[in-house]
């Protein structure tokens, strides 16, 4: 599935593809909802309150990753417009809770089932890097709790560049840091607009985690990341 012949780098996202953003998340999210008495201020118990966060973040995600809004505007809606699904007015409470959320969230370290493994395959015939969207304050913290930086040789997070993914710009960067040439290289993501629409843009190949096995787009997928140790390289 990764040609070894062709291919010499592989260029990974980090959250919800390495880093499981979901499940550490929910692991602070809840111990703040508890430890702030949210089901009383919001009438609701936890997992509804997830899964209305959830919506909320991708919505405005998806707007910070195409420029719509910047990141400040991003940390203190997110939890404010959740808030208001439920009746809750005060925002100086929510923004205490995206600050908190923001400090504590990074030093989650739940992986990807088969995140080792395979940058351990992997590590042998490519050179490996990240390329994110996420933070830069944040996204170091993440590699250096899950002992994943000495995989990497290059760490190319959006906010250092000056573009997101899926701008070609970044993918470009991307290619000159690494010494790279676009047939060269591959990117594995969760999210295809802007992870593998992005990398077909720059002329790379990708691979497409799919573990919802979302049925919208066709592209060289897998479910899991143990599929790609289990398949030679």
């Amino acid at each position: 599935m990764i040609n070894t012949n062709k291919l010499k780098h592989v260029f990974f996202d980090l959250d919800d593809t390495l880093w499981d953003f979901e499940k550490n998340s929910e692991n602070v999210l809840n111990r703040l909802f508890n430890q702030h008495q949210l089901s009383n201020l919001l009438s609701s118990d936890f997992k509804t309150f997830f899964i209305a966060y959830k919506k909320k973040n991708a919505e405005l995600w998806q707007q910070y990753n195409n420029k719509k809004i910047t990141k400040e505007e991003l940390r203190k809606r997110r939890f404010h417009e959740t808030f208001l699904q439920f009746g809750y007015t005060n925002f100086d409470l929510s923004y205490f809770i995206s600050e908190s959320y923001i400090k504590e969230s990074p030093y989650g370290t739940e992986l990807k089932k088969g995140a080792i493994d395979l940058l351990k395959k992997l590590q042998n015939n490519f050179e490996l890097h990240i390329i994110t969207n996420g933070f830069k304050e944040v996204q170091h913290i993440k590699l250096k709790q899950c002992n994943l930086e000495s995989f990497f040789e290059n760490i190319i997070i959006s906010e250092d560049i000056g573009y997101n993914k899926p701008d070609v710009k970044i993918f470009r960067e991307a290619e000159k840091l690494s010494n790279a040439k676009a047939n060269e290289c591959i990117m594995i993501g969760d999210n295809f607009e802007t992870d593998i629409r992005g990398a077909k843009k720059a002329g790379w190949e990708s691979i497409w985690y799919n573990p919802y096995e979302n049925k919208r787009y066709q592209a060289q997928q897998v479910k899991c990341l143990t599929e790609l140790i289990n398949n030679e390289t």
